[in-house]
Order: structure tokens, then C-alpha cells, then sequence
């Protein structure tokens, strides 16, 4: 009997054990994070911290309306969440081989983040903007490649030096970022306009010989407070001055002033030296005046004199009041003030640096290249005066030098930040910041341009002093940008910034370096869906969507029809929308509002706005085809 009751407690013991290993009924997850980080050269990257940043926590500060100031807490995603809470996530530290692991992980969703310890890297690492769930990475090896730090004694070299080794990145030539500033009708060796043959299609207008009337001058507007024609109005009296552009017998573009209301006052002749745009829906053009530069006049690519709204006829002014002075009724220069060398060029120029002589005239400089555009500085070396390889990667001077398994290191790497480090190198001009110069140029108190890798927090306490747009530059409901490059504006609000699932970046949708034609340096076809289908399978069936979401299945639009309303205008805009019995209509804009909400027409820029003066909203566009206006 005893030996009965032994073997049954010792049969009794081993199912128990059996059970609490997991052999017997349902197995308990053994949920451990295991990873190494690494930098991209395979240098180990020791004594970093690697925290798992909880989805759910992301998704809780999605929920509350995001803060665009200094002291914000919810304009970080990840960084913020760390910042309140790092106290409490679960952490792994890297050895000497940079390998770590977490144990006893909760079952959920979390985002990867590492910190290191030295300065050679910068924090994030490539799998920081995607969650991961225990179950992908349970008994899996995850490595995490983090982005190298720009040196503090790195200099600007010019991206012809960049290009030497990294060939394949020739196409940057052909984007509009590499195209925004040219020498009027030619291309430098860092340039290829083949993918825009419209490009100089108002330098051509100009070149052949053009006189421009300025007349009705308005104190109240901004930029244009001329309305311009080609013609003699049909009030002569209202005319200031006019400009007349011709090319003279040394080759080169220039245009006359003459002051109508008084024919004695000397003419004065300013030399057009490069244009400013022209890829897309504008060009306007470069004047110099003593040793700085001016823009004038906007041709508008898809502008038409048929239209009454003066912004969107093909010719627009463009600050003629600096060269008039209605008050006195004389011709003048510019202010120097008002340079483009100090207003503009720091979100053009690659190493941008801004002088100021004894006389009161700003001087910009940009970095040395041999292929550059211009020789702006008169030291003999021309210029890259565009954005080049190092104003998204940094000064290049000591990665160009360093050892291979150093390289990575001393370079940043935007695809080995967290999204909020990478969004904000594209952002800081994608928006309408104020910095040191007190205009919307984002520079420091040395006026010089923020260095890739710098955190969010960081740029608008050392960069801006007023974070982003004023009031008058979005509609009347407060979210919606009215001014153009507001994009990262815009996308800061957006679902796609703060999630708990992805949270992009500007280049998770398009492609800096411009390697396919595809418009705007898209990564795919936009019009087709096949780009935001690559994250949102689920809603590639548009009637099913549309059916769900409006109650009535559609077949012939897109997601961007709906989703990316263009709220804002640079150029002409596309002409005009919807007509009414009243023959009022509404305006078509131009650059595409990135919030990729769909504005309704209950919205407050809408609803009982006359037409011409209301917020662009889908209806007007692809919905138009169908549905009315009256009404709205």
C-alpha cells in the first residue's frame, strides 16, 4: 500500500513539474527581446540603452491635440513618451559586442528604441518607427543599426565630392530640390532639368523681350500689391512705373524701370542673374543690386490672364513696391534688408553662412564646389547654392577621410532615426518657423541652419523663436495650412505622425534622391493608390471603402482625392473649380494639405464663405465631375 501511495505522489510530482515547464497543456510564452545594435560599417555599438517604448502609449498621446510649442510633451512620439517614462519601460544595455536582451516581456505591441552611450551616434535606430509585437520578434535575433554623428570639427565639401564614391545617387541632379536655383537657361554640372521641359518656359517670355505695366497698387496685400500686365490698362493714370526686360548686347537678361507718374526720374537697369524655382508651378528671378540678391516677378506654369483673381493670371508680382516708392512717386533700389541672401537662401544653400558689411548688405555664402552653380563669394570656386547631399546628411569632411569600418560614424543617416529626427531635417523648411534673422529662415544666433540628427526639442529651442506659421497663414478653422511649404505643418497633425502602429517619416513617401520621375519624388504612383496602398492593403477596394465611409461605393477616384485636398497655393494654382448658378466658383490650389484628413464642407472655411474665398476642399476637385456647388 505505502509503495502504491509513492508511486502515485511521484506520478503526482512529474505531471506537476510537467505543467509548470509548459510540457503539458498550454506553453507560457517566453517573451525576451534579443538583439545586437550595431552601426552601419558593423562597428558594435556598447553600453547603449535599447528601451521598449509601449504602442499603447503612443497611441494615448495620439489621442490629445498635438502641442507645436517649445515646452511641448506630445510633439515627440517616441522621445516624449521616453522623456516622462523611462523609469518604467523595460530596458536591455549592450555589451562590448552591442549584443542585449529584455526578459520577461508582456504580451503587446512596442517600439524598439536605443540609446547610445557615446556621441559617435545618434539615438533611434532603424527599427524605432515600426511596432513590433512579442510575437515577431519572440526567438528572434533583432538587430538594430543606429545612425552615425556629424563630428563637431566636420566641414561642408560639396556634393560633387559626395558623389565620387556614392554614384548611385547621381539622380539627385534631376530633382527640384537640386533645380531650385540656376543660372538663367543653363545647367551646372550638379544639375539635369530633363524631367521638367516646361522649366524655362517664363525665361524664355522674359529673354524674348517683355514690358511689364504695375499698376493699382494695393498697401494691403503682401508680396503682390501691383497688379501686373503685359498690356496698358484700361486706367493709365493707375500705372506706377513699368519694366521692361531685354537682353543686352553682353548676353546677359536685364530690366529697365521707368516711372510713369514721372517720366523725369532717371531709369534705372538691374541684371538678372539666375532664377529662383521653375520645376513645378512657379519661377520668379534673381536680381542683383551691389553685392546681394533680389527677387521680381512670379510666372505662374499653369497661370491664364483670362482669370480675375490677379494670383493666378500667368504673370504675378513679386515685391515691385521695393522698386517704387508710391509715397514719394520715384523709382528706387531694394531695401538691403530685404535680400534674398538673408530672407531666403538659408533653406537653399548647402553650408549656409550670412555676412553682413559695414554698409548694411547681407552676403551669403554657401560651400565651395567645383561643379556649383554660381560663384556667389567671387573667390574664384563656384558654389553649391541648392540643397546638396549634406544639408540631410551633414558636413562630409571627416566621413570623407575616416577608415571603412569608421565611415558610418561620422556621417547621419535620416533612415536610422527615429521618425521625429528624420521628419524635422525635411521640416524645418517645410514649415514657417522664425529664427535669429526674425524671418521665416530657421537659424541659430550664428545664423547657421540645423545640423541633421537634431532632435525636435532641440531645433525649436535653438532654432526658432517663433515655432511655426502665424494665424493668417492657415484658413479660418485653425488646422489647415493656407501658406505654402507648410507640409511638415500640416503632417505634424496628421495620423501618420503619432500611431501605435508606423509612424512615418517625409521619406517613407518620397524619395530624396529622386532615382524615378515619378512627380514630387513620390516612391510610387500616387494617382493609381499604389503608394498608400503599400501600407494600407486593407482599403485597396475603393467602393468597399467609399461605401463604408460615405455611404455610396465609388469607382473612379483615388485615395488622393479625397485624402489629399490641396489646401494651399504657390504657383496659379489649376485653375478654376466648380461654377455656380452665380457664376461665382471656386479656386483649385496647388500643394497638397499633409494632415490627409478629408475637409467637409461643413467646415468653417467653407460653410457660407463666398466661393473664391473659401478653403479648397475635395468637392471642388474630383467630386466636382459629379456633384454641384450650389448649395455649399
Amino acid at each position: 500500500m505505502k509503495q502504491k501511495i509513492l508511486i502515485f505522489m511521484l506520478v503526482s510530482f512529474s505531471v506537476l513539474a510537467l505543467i509548470s515547464c509548459g510540457t503539458l497543456g498550454e506553453k507560457k510564452a517566453d517573451n525576451t527581446l534579443k538583439g545586437v545594435v550595431q552601426d552601419a560599417s558593423g562597428q558594435a555599438i556598447g553600453n547603449a540603452e535599447v528601451y521598449l517604448i509601449p504602442s499603447s502609449d503612443v497611441e494615448a498621446m495620439a489621442k490629445i491635440p498635438i502641442e507645436i510649442k517649445r515646452a511641448s510633451k506630445n510633439d515627440e512620439p517616441l522621445e516624449d513618451n521616453l522623456a516622462a517614462n523611462k523609469g518604467r519601460y523595460q530596458k536591455g544595455i549592450t555589451d562590448s559586442m552591442g549584443n542585449f536582451s529584455i526578459l520577461n516581456i508582456p504580451d503587446g505591441k512596442y517600439f524598439i528604441y536605443a540609446v547610445p552611450a557615446d556621441k559617435e551616434h545618434l539615438p533611434g535606430g532603424d527599427t524605432a518607427s515600426k511596432a513590433m509585437s512579442t510575437d515577431e520578434f519572440r526567438g528572434k535575433t533583432v538587430k538594430i543599426l543606429l545612425s552615425g554623428n556629424v563630428p563637431p570639427n566636420a566641414t561642408y565639401i560639396g556634393s560633387s565630392k559626395c558623389l565620387i564614391c556614392h554614384t548611385k545617387y547621381e539622380n539627385i541632379k534631376k530633382t527640384a530640390h537640386k533645380l531650385g536655383i540656376r543660372v538663367g537657361g543653363k545647367d551646372s554640372e550638379l544639375q539635369d532639368t530633363s524631367r521638367f521641359p516646361e522649366f524655362d518656359n517664363g525665361l524664355k517670355k522674359l529673354t524674348a523681350g517683355t514690358k511689364f505695366y504695375f499698376y493699382g497698387f494695393d498697401k494691403t496685400r503682401g508680396f503682390d500689391k501691383y497688379m501686373i500686365s503685359e498690356k496698358m490698362p484700361s486706367d493709365p493714370a493707375s500705372v506706377s512705373f513699368t519694366a521692361t526686360f531685354f537682353k543686352d548686347s553682353d548676353g546677359k537678361l536685364k530690366f529697365r524701370t521707368e516711372n510713369v507718374m514721372n517720366p523725369s526720374d532717371t531709369p534705372r537697369v538691374y541684371t538678372v542673374e539666375m532664377t529662383y524655382g521653375g520645376a513645378l508651378y512657379k519661377q520668379r528671378y534673381l536680381y542683383r543690386v551691389g553685392k546681394s540678391l533680389f527677387p521680381f516677378v512670379q510666372y505662374n506654369t499653369h497661370g491664364n490672364d483670362s482669370y480675375n483673381d490677379r494670383s493666378r493670371k500667368q504673370w504675378r508680382d513679386y515685391h515691385a513696391d521695393w522698386l517704387f516708392n508710391e509715397e514719394t512717386k520715384k523709382l528706387t533700389d531694394p531695401p538691403k534688408a530685404k535680400a534674398f541672401d538673408k530672407e531666403c537662401a538659408s533653406c537653399h544653400y548647402t553650408g549656409y553662412t550670412l555676412k553682413k558689411t559695414a554698409d548694411g548688405e547681407y552676403i551669403a555664402g554657401a560651400v565651395n564646389d567645383e561643379n556649383g552653380e554660381f560663384d556667389i563669394d567671387g573667390d574664384g570656386i563656384p558654389n553649391e547654392i541648392n540643397i546638396g547631399c549634406e544639408v540631410c546628411h551633414g558636413p562630409g569632411s571627416v566621413h570623407m577621410k575616416s577608415p571603412l569600418n569608421k565611415k558610418a560614424a561620422t556621417i547621419v543617416s535620416p533612415r536610422k532615426l527615429a521618425s521625429e529626427r528624420s521628419s524635422v531635417i525635411c521640416g524645418q523648411c517645410h514649415s514657417r518657423p522664425q529664427g535669429n534673422l526674425k524671418n521665416d529662415q530657421p537659424v541659430n544666433k550664428d545664423n547657421k541652419m540645423m545640423i541633421p540628427g537634431t532632435s525636435r526639442n532641440d531645433y525649436l529651442v535653438n532654432y526658432t523663436t517663433r515655432e511655426d506659421a502665424a494665424p493668417k497663414d492657415f484658413w479660418p478653422d485653425g488646422i489647415h495650412s493656407k501658406s505654402h511649404h507648410q507640409q511638415y505643418t500640416d503632417f505634424l497633425k496628421s495620423k501618420k505622425y503619432r500611431n501605435g502602429t508606423k509612424l512615418l517619416s517625409c521619406a517613407d513617401c518620397h524619395d530624396p534622391h529622386g532615382k524615378n520621375a515619378i512627380k514630387h519624388q513620390a516612391k510610387a504612383e500616387v494617382k493609381d493608390g499604389n503608394l498608400c496602398i503599400s501600407c494600407h492593403a486593407g482599403t485597396s477596394d475603393i467602393k468597399a471603402h467609399t461605401s463604408a465611409k460615405v455611404g455610396m461605393a465609388h469607382e473612379k477616384i483615388s485615395c488622393i482625392d479625397c485624402h489629399t485636398t490641396k489646401t494651399m497655393q504657390t504657383g496659379a494654382g489649376f485653375g478654376k473649380g466648380l461654377i455656380g448658378k452665380d457664376g461665382k466658383n471656386y479656386w483649385m490650389n496647388d500643394v497638397t494639405s499633409h494632415i490627409f484628413d478629408v475637409p467637409r464642407k461643413t467646415n468653417v472655411g467653407v460653410k457660407g464663405i463666398e466661393p473664391g474665398k473659401a478653403m479648397p476642399i475635395p468637392y471642388t476637385n474630383t467630386c466636382g465631375s459629379c456633384h454641384q456647388a450650389d448649395g455649399l
